[in-house]
């Protein structure tokens, strides 16, 4: 269960993080917002994984006893139209925009009774 210090969501991206380290990636930044002009929303996770960046969008949701949505089916349309938009601006003002560059989602279910969580990874969701 989320402490009192950790936001749900926040203790997902925490989640995500340990497991995208055990994979292999390399946490680059977390919760990436730009800092110029109009607020394009933010990206939870930048990693490294194999020589190409990797933004990763995590949805956390505590599991309870009635069946829901998957996490990862907050993931839409508009919430990929920003990702993409903000996934730009990083990659200008860090230059870049000639490197190999993909999505991933991270669905992170924590189990309400045992705190045990359950982890989907989904790559390149734009495929």
């Amino acid at each position: 269960m989320p402490s009192k210090h950790l936001s749900t969501g926040q203790l997902g991206e925490n989640i995500a993080c340990h497991y995208l380290k055990k994979k292999g990636y390399t946490i680059v930044a977390r919760n990436y917002t730009n800092s110029e002009g109009v607020r394009l929303g933010e990206i939870d996770i930048i990693a490294l994984y194999k020589g190409r960046i990797v933004f990763v969008e995590v949805k956390t949701r505590i599991e309870r006893y009635t069946e829901e949505l998957p996490p990862e089916a907050n993931i839409n349309r508009d919430k990929l139209r920003k990702l993409t938009r903000i996934a730009n601006v990083y990659l200008r003002s860090t230059r870049q925009q000639d490197k190999a560059y993909g999505f991933d989602a991270i669905s992170v279910l924590i189990n309400e009774t045992d705190g045990k969580a359950r982890i989907r990874h989904l790559p390149d969701i734009f495929l």
